[in-house]
């Protein structure tokens, strides 16, 4: 096959595996509940293997913390506020990820909102997710750059086990995080703007009682 046809078809083979994300991403227009108490329709849950790792009871979703993963959006966003309101079964890592780009992997193109047990606010920027500023996270076998890391600027987490209020505001290429109303963090200069909205599986137990998602 000459090379510009080859070129073509495999530009229309990623095509159709990938959503293209300035045309799909919603803008949201009014506050939404993504999640609506009863089961999981309109997310996605990565890997296949995790599926058991969420239930829904009593208007809860409960999450026992493994496989690593997550559930995430089938929808992409841009230009919103998120907010989960969520607490720790058991204490360990979790995080709101935001803008998140295909393929589904652990983890993909994507800038993390850290939810760890009294690290929560952190960003940390993952496979080719940038920012201005940030410190340079390295493979140790290669050395190759694999993210970044913003620490948080200020804390708001409650103990173990009460109720957190965990918003992500993404107004173009700055993502702002605000714990408790208040606000411990802000990254800007990131080269992502839109993507799927993922709650991350990652080690600890919780559960969410909503997922709010509101126009700016």
């Amino acid at each position: 096959m000459p090379l510009p046809r080859l070129i073509l078809a495999v530009a229309l083979l990623a095509s159709a595996v990938l959503p293209a994300f300035g045309a799909d991403a919603i803008t949201p227009k009014a506050k939404t509940e993504l999640f609506n108490g009863k089961d999981t329709a309109g997310w996605v849950v990565f890997p296949e293997a995790g599926k058991d790792s969420w239930s829904v009871k009593d208007g809860l979703l409960s999450c026992v913390g493994k496989p690593n993963g997550f559930l995430r959006t089938e929808q992409s966003y841009k230009q919103y506020r998120f907010t989960v309101e969520w607490r720790f079964t058991k204490t360990g890592n979790t995080g709101v990820v935001v803008h998140m780009t295909p393929p589904d992997a652990v983890w993909p193109k994507s800038i993390e909102c850290q939810g760890m047990h009294k690290n929560q606010g952190d960003f940390y920027f993952w496979n080719g997710a940038t920012l201005s500023g940030g410190t340079e996270l390295k493979d140790k076998k290669t050395g190759k750059v694999r993210g970044y890391r913003l620490g948080k600027q200020a804390d708001a987490e409650k103990p173990a086990g009460e109720w957190n209020t965990f918003t992500t505001v993404c107004d173009g290429n700055t993502v702002t995080i605000l714990v408790n109303g208040k606000e411990v963090n802000k990254a800007t200069g990131t080269n992502l703007s839109e993507g799927f909205i993922g709650l991350q599986v990652e080690g600890g137990a919780f559960e969410v009682k909503r997922c709010t998602l509101e126009p700016l």
